[in-house]
Parts: structure tokens; C-alpha cells; sequence
């Protein structure tokens, strides 16, 4: 084929590529033209997520009718008009690419008025080609329209993905918009329900109500203000390390208003925490750094998502020690988000941290005290089949907290010894702090972290009860009602088949809530919500949901980890000992379910070296 030059509205469709990835982007890009024009609100409606309309209002400065013509041109801008404009950017926009792209896959209408006009006129565009502008009526400011998105494209609009996650997308975009402009007032509708409603934030009470609406009343409570002044400043709120989650989904930066996911930033912030944070949690904050313009480049990515400092090392380490200095501070010189002092309390761990204290499993039947039987036989090493429960009232599953665990041994004292080899986990000794279990086995010393164990233990075991579909369900009395995003609620409610197969029954009760009407039986007496909270947070996140197996498996991870024997619940040696050979009858028994190993051994050979013995 021979060099030739591409058409126009090839040329625009490939540069949309860039820019355009799907719905978000476009909310993205017409929220910050919106936020260059001095808006204070800003209105977005969706539909179909995205792909049926996406409309922006604004109250911004406007543009007049001869300016519309040129602000659908690829490289027009009013932003930027010298070399020293692009070394020193202080606007979001300022490439002159978003509606030129916008314009090239969907069908577009602006509709302006400038503040000091009597009318406002309207342009329209499809496929790239401009109409008009023509009079129109409209309040000062401007409100785009960008309907069927990617008509013209039909293989970018097969690669999105469902109405529900689209949206979901669209409604983190706008949080994380609505967190690095406090002062802007932030209306999002979703085929025609409101999801998001912000005032504008004009005080600290005000700042810390829009952390709490859109992070959660728990991350407002436990987290810090943090405000470094200077002519490099750093503000916003540090989580406490008590509150850190088992993801990175709650950390957001902002530089000069811009959102970023930088890798020098996150690495700062880590290392912030570093003396502080249990090992394999992640801190959540809302970081925004502020600077000279001409000290970073934002020029550095299509859709300005990275950026570069000229002195990286220096920003490091003034944001690393500031993290530092504010999390050093006396408990009673911690502010929190609303400014008041933070006082020491007891956090709760949610489940997959082995350290923490959660409430103790009652691991025998209530009505007889003596120790659930098991399917297999201790000691055979075989994998065995976990018990089918029956969750009629007659059943003593139905009574127990732990209806659905797989069993422990029965029997009132240790196991007598069996031949070598059958039993490689060996005979239970001790508990070490709460959190250990010593064994002794022919080769040496066993050390078994019991939560991890267990954890494995019952993820299998809630596997096998999913693949035949026999997962026990207990009706609650009163439902609970669970607040969370609507887009985080859609996303559990399309995982509905998985749920109801390992015991849930769930409805949507109200805008933001969701009824809780049946639990596993594994879960009675534990924190459902909490659970359901952090299940909402992956899906709707879509770790790993394009695997429809991939997902169930990891709700019944999470059940695992919550059901699991806890940090400091005292065992018995016959408890003990059936964990262990509960180990040594399931699968992937080495590692939890999040990758720690479960068990080490220190042999003779290396206890006699410690102890110098045979010198």
C-alpha cells in the first residue's frame, strides 16, 4: 500500500481513541472545560451509561456564537497560546482535543450564551460535521449533549461494557471531580434519578460533609486533616492506619485540581505509612498537592492522567515526610475530618486481617455442647467431602453460629500418635499468643498460623457448597438495610445468581439502600453489612468480575476470611488438632486466600543449630 495522507475524520476518530475510552472520559473532559469556564455548578444527566446521552450544564462564562464554530476544530483552544502558556498550565483543558473527539464518534449539540449576551446559539455536530450555529434560548453558561456515543464506531462500542458498570465508572468520575473541587455544586442523574446531589463546600464543616457523603461516614471518622503549607503545599485527609483496607481503591491525588494516578505520589504516601500500617493493608487519603505550575509537566499523557515534576525527588520526600509528621502526632493533636480531636478507639477489622480481634466462633453445637461431627475421618490425610447442612430447625447447623464450617474432630483428647507419615501436620502443643498453634510432627516443630488455616479450610469447603448449589441460608427477623451507592449497589444485584447460591437474599429497599432479608448460615451472628460493604467495593470496582467464576469465588473468599477463627480465641488441643487435620484433608492448604502461608516447620537439624547443640 502506498504512503498517503489519512482522511480528516479518520485522523479525529484515531485521536479520539486517545482521548475517549469510554462514557467517563467524556464526563471527564466536559466537567473540567465546564470548571475552566468559572462554573460553580454543574449538572450531568446520563443515560443507558453513558452510551444513550451524556448532558453537562454549566453556569461558566459561555461562549459567543462566532466562537463555536472553532471550538469543534481539532487544536483550537483559548487556554494556551505560546511555548511559555504550555511550560506553565494552570487550566485542566489546553490542548484543544476533547470536543473535536467528542464530535467524531457521537452526535453532539452545544447550546451558550456568554454571561453579558442577550441570546444564546447553538451548534450542532455529527460525525464530525458541523450545522450552524443558530439562535437558541438558554440561561448564561453552556450545556453539551453528546448522544449515542460511538455510533460510528461500532467495534469501540462492542468493547463496553455493561450499563450498570458504565455508570458506575461515570459516578467515580464525578467523585473524584466533586473531591477536588469542594466549592463546586455537583448534580448527577442516571435515567433520570438523582445518585449524587453536592452542595457547594464553602467551610471545613462543608469540605468534610462532601468527604463523608462520598467516601463513607467511616473514612470520615477515621481519618486526620492534613494541611502543609508553604510554596509547595499538601491538604486533604490521611486515613488512620486502624482503618486501612486489603485494597487501594480509596486513594485519591489531585495535583493543582487535576486527578492523577501517579506512581512517585503513591510511593510517597506508602512509605508515609510505612512504621504505621500492618503489613499487606492499604492506607485510603485524599491528597491534593498544590504548586508552582511551572514545576510539573501535565503534558505527559493523551488524557493528562500522568505528570511529571523537575525536581521528583524533592516532591517525594516533602510529601513522604509530611504523611510522616502528621501520623507521628499525639493522639490528642490529631484533627479529624470535621476538626475535632481524634480519640482513641477500638477499630474493627474487616476479616482478612489475621490480627485482629472479631468476634469468637462458637465451634460446638449450643444444645448439646459437644463438637460438630465431620464427614471424614481425622487422620486418613484424604480429602474429604464437607457435610451436606441441613437448615431445618431440627437440624443443629441451624443453631450453631458456625452451621456451614466444615467439622471439627469430637473427640475430648488429643489424637493418639499415628504411624509416620499420616499425619505430616503432627500432634498440636500449644497456642502461642493467641495467634499460633505449636505442633510437633516426626521431623520437628510445626508453627501454624490458625486464622490463615482456617480461612483455607472454609474457602474450599464453601467452594465445594457452590458447585453443588447447597449453600445454608438463615431468614432474618427484621431485614438490614445497607446504604451505598446506587452504582455499587447495581453491581451487586447483577452478582444476584452467586449470591443466592452461597445464602444471600437480597433486594434494592430504596435510592442508596439495599434489604438484607437472608444470610449464609455461615455468617449468622457476624457483620453481614460490613461484608456486603466490601463486596460492593470489588464489584463495582470489576476485580476480576469478567470471569463469572472468578467473582463467586471471591465472595466466598470473603466469607471465609470473616467466618474465620479470629486473633486471641482460645483453642482447645482436640480444636487444634482437628484444624490440623482439616488442613491436611483440603487443597491449597499451604496459603491462605490471600497468599500468606498458612504453616512453617523449624526441623530438629535447625533447632540444634540454634541451641549449638553437637558442638
Amino acid at each position: 500500500m502506498p504512503i498517503r495522507f489519512l482522511p480528516p475524520q479518520l485522523i479525529d476518530q484515531i485521536a479520539a481513541g486517545e482521548v475517549i475510552e469510554r462514557p467517563a472520559s467524556v464526563v471527564k473532559e466536559l466537567v473540567e472545560n465546564s470548571l475552566d469556564a468559572g462554573a460553580t455548578r454543574v449538572e450531568i444527566d446520563i443515560e443507558q451509561g453513558g452510551l444513550g446521552l451524556i448532558r453537562v450544564r454549566d453556569d461558566g462564562l459561555g461562549m459567543p456564537a462566532d466562537e463555536l464554530p472553532l471550538a469543534v476544530q481539532r487544536h483550537a483552544t483559548s487556554k494556551i497560546s505560546t511555548l511559555e502558556d504550555l511550560e506553565a498550565i494552570a487550566t485542566l483543558g489546553f490542548r484543544g482535543e476533547a470536543l473535536p473527539s467528542i464530535g467524531s464518534v457521537a452526535r453532539v449539540s452545544i447550546t451558550s450564551r456568554p454571561r453579558d449576551a442577550e441570546r444564546a446559539a447553538e451548534l450542532r455536530i455529527e460525525g464530525g460535521e458541523a450545522e450552524g450555529p443558530r439562535p437558541a434560548a438558554h440561561p448564561p453558561g453552556t450545556t453539551i449533549e453528546v448522544r449515542e456515543l460511538f455510533y460510528n464506531v461500532p467495534a469501540r462500542r462492542r468493547f463496553m461494557r455493561s450499563e450498570a458498570t458504565e455508570y458506575g465508572h461515570i459516578a467515580r468520575m464525578a467523585e473524584r471531580l466533586a473531591l477536588a473541587n469542594p466549592r463546586l455544586a455537583l448534580r448527577l442523574r442516571h435515567n433520570g434519578r438523582v445518585t449524587l446531589d453536592l452542595p457547594a463546600a464553602s467551610d471545613a464543616a462543608g469540605e468534610a460533609a462532601r468527604i463523608a457523603r462520598v467516601l463513607g461516614a467511616p473514612f470520615a471518622a477515621a481519618s486526620l486533616r492534613l494541611d502543609q503549607p508553604g510554596a509547595v503545599e499538601l491538604r486533604g485527609w490521611l486515613g488512620l492506619p486502624a482503618a486501612a483496607r486489603a485494597n487501594s481503591d480509596s486513594q485519591y491525588w489531585f495535583v493543582n485540581g487535576r486527578a492523577v494516578r501517579d506512581r512517585l505520589l503513591g510511593n510517597a504516601a506508602r512509605l508515609g505509612f510505612r512504621d504505621v500500617l500492618y503489613g499487606g493493608r492499604h492506607p485510603a487519603y485524599v491528597l491534593d498537592l498544590r504548586m508552582d505550575p511551572r514545576l510539573v509537566d501535565v503534558n505527559a499523557h493523551p488524557a493528562k492522567q500522568e505528570v511529571r515534576f523537575r525536581d521528583a525527588r524533592a516532591v517525594h520526600d516533602f510529601i513522604f515526610r509530611a504523611i510522616e509528621r502528621a501520623l507521628s502526632a499525639p493522639a490528642g493533636a490529631q484533627r479529624g475530618s470535621d476538626g475535632g480531636l481524634l480519640r482513641p478507639t477500638r477499630v474493627g477489622v474487616t476479616g482478612d486481617d489475621p490480627g485482629g480481634a472479631g468476634q469468637a466462633l462458637d465451634l460446638r453445637d449450643p444444645a448439646s455442647g459437644a463438637w460438630q461431627p465431620g464427614s471424614w475421618q481425622p487422620g486418613t490425610g484424604q480429602p474429604g467431602t464437607p457435610p451436606s447442612h441441613d437448615a431445618t430447625a431440627d437440624s443443629p447447623w441451624s443453631r450453631s453460629s458456625f452451621a456451614a464450617v466444615v467439622a471439627l474432630s469430637h473427640s475430648a483428647a488429643p489424637p493418639a500418635a499415628l504411624p509416620a507419615g499420616s499425619q505430616p501436620l503432627g500432634t498440636a502443643l500449644a497456642q502461642l499468643q493467641g495467634l499460633y498453634i505449636l505442633a510437633q510432627n516426626t521431623t520437628g516443630l510445626v508453627l501454624v498460623d490458625m486464622h490463615a488455616a482456617h480461612e483455607r479450610v472454609l474457602y474450599e469447603a464453601l467452594k465445594e457448597q457452590h458447585a453443588r448449589q447447597a449453600g445454608a441460608s438463615q431468614q432474618l427477623l427484621a431485614p438490614i438495610a445497607v446504604e451505598a451507592p446506587d452504582y455499587a449497589i447495581d453491581a451487586l444485584l447483577a452478582a444476584g445468581t452467586d449470591l443466592e447460591r452461597v445464602g444471600f437474599q437480597l433486594e434494592r429497599l430504596a435510592p442508596g439502600q439495599l434489604a438484607v432479608r437472608a444470610v449464609p448460615a455461615l455468617l449468622a451472628g457476624n457483620d453481614a453489612a460490613a461484608l456486603l460493604r466490601e463486596l460492593m467495593d470489588d464489584l463495582a470496582g470489576e476485580r476480576g468480575t469478567h470471569h463469572l467464576e472468578g467473582s463467586a469465588h471471591r465472595v466466598l473468599g470473603s466469607m471465609a476470611c470473616r467466618a474465620a477463627i479470629k486473633a486471641h480465641r482460645a483453642l482447645t488441643l482436640p480444636e487444634m488438632n482437628a484444624l490440623l487435620r482439616q488442613m491436611e484433608a483440603t487443597e491449597r492448604a499451604g496459603q491462605c486466600n490471600h497468599g500468606r502461608p498458612t504453616w512453617t516447620t523449624l526441623s530438629l537439624a535447625e533447632l540444634d543449630r540454634l541451641f549449638l547443640r553437637g558442638r
